[in-house]
């Protein structure tokens, strides 16, 4: 199941790097964290993304797009799941006997000799992986999104501990040298990888748990409530008394965990008090809980997660929800958040599904996902992520919402732009407004393309 990762002889932290693909979140945050660690990095990628121009603002030299002129001198090419074997710069680095890992491969050369709290599942590792890092500041961080509470993917840290968002998509989390293996769900995605086969799918994340030393896992999992070994586990009943604030404006849930008393947590919703109490139940031998509690409201939200833009006459939320069950959960975050506010407004869903693979494996249930606080349903384009185009009739499936369909949306001033053939349709002004998706909406909705 498991293929034997590649290991340098030479540490990462001294070579000099070339990243192809250093853009994505998932590969731009090994740069940065080997960059930290002294390493001397380098990249390419097709288009300018803000990870880009971060890494750009730290002095990395980027070439927009590939170039094999780009490769020359590196000690190692790491490159993205995405990029293909005729890459210029992949051919280049073969030309010249360049060793290169894929990022997979590079996970476990960087964090082989780390003591890695590794959070994978199939939704709310991010959440997770903030929060854990919020409550335990000691420790160096890389996450899938950007922690508000420290602007960035990634905290470098002198301390051997790492909080890490594992990757379970093309199987990379098996190579994140788990000591704490920190699992909230298994719900099946990504089986194009794992050859749309189950057992074999389900084999990984066993795999993954027993190679820990600690486990963390949420015991309502279908899967995870017959996992047989060892671990501190979390079940429904442990979460109670959860309330739902303002406070200066901003949405917490109040919860309480276990017999470890009352905690706050920013951001609404059960499944919040879920991500928060795993985090929580991870951290209870690294210090005092008193220490957790205060800890945990350092934690301020991660970009693209229920990330509020704008709250005056139009409030604006963009959210990363790009399956059924996490677009269910965060629609009844957004109705919470609604009555806080006590608003009377309708909530608008401006939805650009990703990948065509994941909304043919997910119709059914993406076709019933909007049924609950979704009081209009505006439909964006697939993001293919580079998959091929399919056919598929938005307006037969999703013909019971009575959608309206646009070919983008534009963020002008305080309003939004709904437009087809580049032609505004409709301005929206005022409302409650959420836009789910892992593509380029976020850009859309921030008004950055």
């Amino acid at each position: 199941m498991l293929e034997t990762p590649k290991v340098l002889l030479k540490n990462l932290q001294d070579c000099k790097i070339h990243f192809i693909g250093i853009g994505g979140i998932g590969i731009s945050g090994l740069a940065k964290y080997l960059k930290a660690q002294g390493a001397t990095i380098s990249g390419s990628d097709i288009a300018i993304s803000p990870s880009v121009k971060y890494l750009k603002a730290l002095g990395v030299e980027i070439n927009i797009p590939h170039d094999p002129k780009a490769i020359n001198n590196q000690d190692v090419i790491i490159h993205s799941a995405i990029i293909k074997e005729d890459n210029t710069e992949i051919q280049r680095a073969k030309e010249l006997e360049i060793p290169i890992l894929s990022r997979k491969d590079a996970l476990y050369s960087i964090l082989k000799d780390k003591r890695v709290f590794s959070v994978c599942g199939a939704h709310g590792k991010s959440s997770i992986t903030a929060m854990l890092s919020a409550i335990c500041p000691f420790f160096g961080a890389i996450i899938g999104a950007h922690s508000k509470e420290f602007d960035s993917n990634v905290r470098e840290s002198a301390d051997m501990s790492l909080v890490f968002e594992a990757d379970e998509s093309d199987s990379s989390f098996l190579f994140s040298n788990p000591y704490a293996a920190i699992v909230p769900n298994t719900e099946p995605e990504h089986l194009e990888h794992y050859d749309h086969d189950l057992e074999r799918f389900f084999f990984a994340y066993e795999y993954f748990l027993d190679h820990a030393q600690k486990r963390v896992i949420y015991k309502e999992d279908p899967f995870l409530k017959n996992y047989s070994k060892d671990a501190i586990v979390l079940e429904k009943k442990d979460i109670y008394n959860i309330q739902y604030i303002l406070k200066d404006g901003e949405p917490y849930t109040s919860f309480e965990l276990k017999d470890l008393g009352a905690f706050l947590v920013w951001g609404l919703g059960e499944h919040n008090a879920t991500n928060a109490s795993l985090a929580i139940l991870s951290a209870l031998d690294e210090l005092d809980l008193e220490e957790i509690r205060n800890n945990l409201l350092n934690f301020k939200g991660i970009k693209k997660r229920f990330d509020i833009l704008q709250k005056n006459d139009l409030i604006l939320i963009d959210d990363y929800a790009h399956h059924p069950t996490e677009i269910g959960a965060t629609l009844k975050s957004a109705r919470i958040y609604a009555n806080l506010l006590n608003t009377q407004e309708k909530i608008i869903v401006i939805w650009q599904a990703h990948k065509y693979s994941r909304l043919m494996d997910n119709l059914e249930e993406f076709k019933k996902c909007f049924l609950e606080h979704c009081d209009r349903l505006i439909i964006l384009p697939v993001y293919s992520a580079s998959e091929v185009k399919r056919d598929i009739d938005l307006k037969a499936h999703f013909k019971h919402y009575n959608p309206t369909f646009i070919d983008r949306v534009r963020k002008k001033g305080d309003f939004l732009e709904l437009l087809v053939n580049d032609n505004v349709i409709e301005t929206i002004e005022k409302g409650f407004v959420i836009g789910f998706g892992a593509g380029d909406i976020t850009y859309q909705l921030r008004g950055e393309m």
